[in-house]
């Protein structure tokens, strides 16, 4: 398919959807995720759709943030955040101190961890419901409770995290790229992310790979700062392999 089609092609989808995500382009069209990127790059430019994290939407489409960011994103990728939470998971050691980041990422964890002896400490309300239902000692940050995400964040939420020695922080990002790092859209969640991860042993970033080649508008920290657990190994990768936890 010639590169005018398939985008003509992406059009019709979107349009009669309404929001379509990368994972469905690139399955009904049967082409990879970074060629697919680049199209809804190029179409966003041209100003014929939106392009938003993880797909696109159509032109004049109105979206809920609460449902899109919380309720879709469950949904969206949820057997390779299976994969990567299972693998994140097994490396909580007896008697770590435990950072685990609001996301749907990271809340994929949870139903892996087996570590009792450790201590949890989260800033999304759902993870420590969840921690707390299954019988773990957990620690919710206290602050702001930002709604599209479900993160407490804000000033006292920072002063307390910058209080921790954690030994292994698992965070979540919108954005993963060579050049710019670990981003994210928002100014308070990226001081949060930033707070959490100052003064721990060891970073771990979760994420699928449609999240690679993205930057959103706020680093949080620099791509040698953690470790990457993706589900597989992303598409024309430049950022260096000994970064890379393959979940599997």
């Amino acid at each position: 398919m010639l590169v005018g089609q398939r985008q003509d092609e992406i059009v019709r989808i979107v349009e009669r959807k309404g929001s379509v995500t990368l994972k469905e382009l690139v399955d009904e069209l049967q082409t990879s995720e970074s060629t697919i990127r680049r199209d809804l790059t190029e179409l966003d430019r041209k100003g014929v759709l939106r392009k938003v994290f993880g797909g696109a939407i159509a032109i004049g489409t109105r979206r809920n943030a609460t449902e899109e960011s919380v309720a879709r994103r469950m949904e969206v990728f949820a057997e390779e955040k299976q994969q990567i939470g299972r693998c994140a998971a097994a490396l909580i050691e007896p008697n770590d101190f435990v950072y685990i980041d609001a996301g749907t990422t990271t809340g994929a964890m949870i139903p892996f961890i087996s570590e009792f002896s450790a201590i949890y400490v989260t800033n999304a309300v759902s993870h420590a419901l969840e921690l707390i239902r299954r019988g773990f000692r957990v620690d919710l940050i206290g602050g702001e409770l930002r709604a599209t995400t479900e993160a407490v964040i804000g000033s006292a939420a920072c002063e307390e995290l910058l209080r921790y020695n954690f030994t292994k922080c698992f965070m979540g990002t919108n954005g993963v790229d060579a050049e710019a790092g670990f981003t994210t859209p928002d100014i308070g969640e990226s001081m949060a992310k930033r707070s959490a991860m100052r003064n721990a042993r060891e970073c771990f970033v979760l994420c699928t790979t449609e999240k690679f080649h993205v930057v959103t508008p706020v680093r949080f920290a620099d791509l040698g700062s953690a470790k990457i657990i993706t589900n597989k190994y992303p598409d024309g990768w430049r950022g260096g392999a000994e970064f890379l936890i393959i979940a599997n």
